[in-house]
């Protein structure tokens, strides 16, 4: 078996057919389907059912989905190792981060990262939901994942990371008094802009509701979070929000308001145990280290 028919049988997986594959992986489809034809044939059974618009993976190929995905994980982890030792710069780091988390903190961490690491390169994953962020790094198809610190993490190694406020954000016409804070009930009342659940956001939101014994006023409920703002703006709702995302709102025209008792996430970093690639180990020791601060602006 050779790495080369794993990262094609991968290839092929990831993007539903032959030739799909061969024109991502930048190779003659006869060479892919050879390799592929070799590998079954070494495991004594196929791999892919063969369909005329696609292929479809067998009980048998299945099987070899997250081994190979490991392997391939572990091979480019040793190389990257050697390289290191040689001298050599570059890679790549393979993030899966739940979207608010990879809006706040992983945005800053990776401007650290990359102004510590300009050659390494970064892809970064997003998940529908927040246990898929472990599932995807146990399973090695990530390197790192940033989650909700309630999303059950036990068989993977992690470090916490700083707490992160979220914010009420109202149409600017909204007729909330003016002040720059609401409270828990004030906020259950109002009419809601939600994404769906098992997204942290909406979590942070059912506990409230939850801890005062009533329902949430859902008027839109949407996966598209590009949506949340824009909806706000036009006075469908409010919605709970990042601090980040929350500023980027009151930059457009939305009220930001702070919650009383202050509602806080917790986000964690996690990684499977054993040896890191040199990439991976510098984003951890990174996000392990305090921000420094922001320059100081002198006057003039």
């Amino acid at each position: 078996m050779e790495r080369r028919q794993l990262e094609y049988f991968i290839a092929v997986v990831e993007h539903g057919g032959f030739t799909a594959a061969a024109i991502a992986l930048h190779v003659a489809q006869p060479s892919l389907s050879h390799a592929i034809r070799a590998l079954e044939r070494e495991f004594g059974g196929s791999l892919f059912h063969r369909l005329p618009h696609g292929v479809v993976l067998t009980a048998a190929g299945e099987a070899l989905v997250q081994p190979a995905q490991q392997v391939l994980r572990d091979l480019s982890t040793a190389g990257a190792l050697v390289r290191e030792v040689l001298g050599l710069s570059g890679g790549r780091l393979d993030i899966v981060s739940q979207t608010t988390l990879s809006v706040d903190p992983l945005a800053g961490l990776l401007g650290r990262f990359h102004r510590a690491h300009p050659k390494v390169s970064v892809r970064v994953v997003d998940p529908e939901r927040g246990a898929a962020v472990a599932l995807m790094v146990a399973a090695g198809r990530c390197e790192l994942g940033l989650v909700d610190a309630s999303v059950p993490t036990a068989d993977l190694s992690s470090i916490d990371l700083p707490a992160q406020e979220m914010h009420v954000v109202l149409p600017p016409d909204h007729p909330h008094p003016a002040g720059p804070t609401i409270t828990s009930r004030e906020l259950a009342a109002l009419d809601l802009i939600v994404t769906p659940p098992g997204t942290e956001t909406r979590a942070a939101l059912d506990d409230v509701c939850t801890a005062l014994g009533v329902a949430p006023r859902i008027v839109v409920e949407t996966a598209h979070r590009a949506m949340i703002v824009p909806l706000v703006l036009s006075g469908v709702g409010a919605s709970l929000l990042p601090t980040s995302m929350a500023q980027d709102a009151a930059l457009r025209g939305a009220r930001m308001l702070s919650n009383r008792p202050r509602l806080l996430r917790h986000g964690r970093l996690v990684w499977r145990s054993g040896p890191l690639s040199p990439a991976a180990q510098a984003f951890v020791d990174l996000a392990s280290s305090p921000a420094p601060p922001p320059p100081q602006v002198e006057n003039l």
